[in-house]
């Protein structure tokens, strides 16, 4: 069993900024833990657009906190974030995610981070190969 605290994740090596100030991800879960996914504790900061296509993974994100949008690249398509909505991306899309005031998401990455990754230039986790 796995217990842990996002206290003992802050100010740790699991506790992953965003080069560019946009989000903070608290990494409860990862790859070396052998559950399959990965689970974060992801703060997106008020004021701040990304652009993110996940070429390697499967993402699932539930907003807990603050209010947003994601704009999905593909379709076009608008879709306001704020406490209690739920998006997966099982495409794969390209996507903007902007926040009106600080988000606080709940992301479960599909297959599993190993904890250090950052957004490459195309907005994309690399895919790791097992060890």
């Amino acid at each position: 069993m796995i217990v842990r605290r996002i206290n003992e994740v802050v100010d740790s090596d699991r506790d992953i900024k965003a080069e560019n100030g946009n989000w903070v991800s608290r990494r409860l879960l990862l790859r070396d833990e052998a559950l399959g996914f990965s689970l974060h504790d992801t703060t997106i900061f008020a004021g701040t657009e990304t652009y993110i296509h996940y070429k390697n993974h499967l993402e699932v994100v539930y907003c807990v906190g603050g209010e947003g949008e994601i704009e999905d690249l593909e379709s076009g398509e608008i879709h306001p974030l704020s406490d209690g909505t739920m998006y997966a991306l099982n495409g794969h899309e390209r996507h903007y995610l902007r926040a009106r005031s600080d988000m606080r998401m709940v992301c479960v990455f599909n297959p599993a981070l190993t904890g250090n990754e950052v957004h490459d230039q195309e907005g994309a986790y690399p895919l790791i190969d097992e060890e």
